[in-house]
């Protein structure tokens, strides 16, 4: 294991981030694993009124877990909501380190203490499934290739300069996020991701990809959707609209 000193007075403030939404057998298990790996770490789940009681869940697990919080949200309204709220409430708080990250393992909590070191050079750290090859398992061949040629699409309609631009385990230094119009931010799911790395690349932060291997969860089920596919698509020629009236305004 990598290990931080989360102890000296110069440690930054850090928040993880974990949506859900009918996530209570993974959550259980997951925040004693995040604890494992980032003692002093703070937990902030954004639940979208699960039906399966997942907030009740983590309400009772913080009576006995220092540091873990919960924000109730009334319906669902899809990922991009749910960690937009999840970052305005960060920002409140004046956390310097702030975390996207699943509920569901397939961002392993063992990585954490990686972004933490890697934050030190960088504004924005991302967990690549694609920056040392194809590091994904047990995805069936046409999800991995929908992902594959996404993040190749971003690339090429929008110009983020980014291998796994629809990852969604991140750290943010707080002063990415207070420079952004989270107001503005409408996507949800995969183009949520695309939507703020492309926000954060235009601003001139500096994004820094660290490898990781990533595992479809075991439990639950997956929220990708046509839907959200869909979206993602249009908002690549968005983007690349955005970015050709940006550069003929210079």
């Amino acid at each position: 294991m990598n290990e931080v000193n989360l102890e000296s007075e110069s440690t930054p403030k850090v928040l993880i981030i974990v949506p859900t939404y009918n996530e209570r057998e993974n959550i259980v298990l997951l925040i004693p694993e995040i604890r494992k790996q980032l003692p002093l770490a703070h937990i902030l789940i954004v639940d979208d009124s699960s039906p399966d009681g997942t907030s009740d869940c983590v309400k009772e697990m913080a009576q006995s877990h220092e540091n873990l919080f919960i924000v109730d949200r009334k319906k669902k309204e899809g990922l991009g909501k749910a960690y937009i709220c999840g970052f305005k409430w960060a920002l409140e708080k004046e956390y310097d380190l702030i975390f996207e990250m699943d509920a569901d393992f397939s961002h392993n909590p063992k990585y954490l203490p990686d972004f933490i070191k890697a934050s030190k050079d960088a504004d924005l750290v991302i967990g690549s499934r694609y920056i040392s090859g194809v590091n994904v398992v047990d995805w069936p061949m046409s999800r991995l290739l929908l992902s594959y040629f996404g993040n190749l699409g971003a690339r090429i309609v929008a110009g983020i300069p980014v291998q796994d631009c629809t990852g969604g385990f991140k750290c943010f230094k707080s002063k990415v996020l207070r420079s952004l119009n989270l107001n503005k931010v409408a996507s949800s799911g995969y183009s949520f991701q695309v939507e703020m790395n492309y926000y954060v690349w235009r601003q001139g932060f500096k994004i820094v990809e660290i490898p990781i291997v990533f595992t479809d969860r075991k439990i639950g089920v997956s929220k990708m959707s046509t839907k959200i596919v869909q979206e993602a698509l249009a908002l690549l020629w968005k983007l690349r609209l955005m970015s050709l009236f940006s550069a003929r305004k210079k």
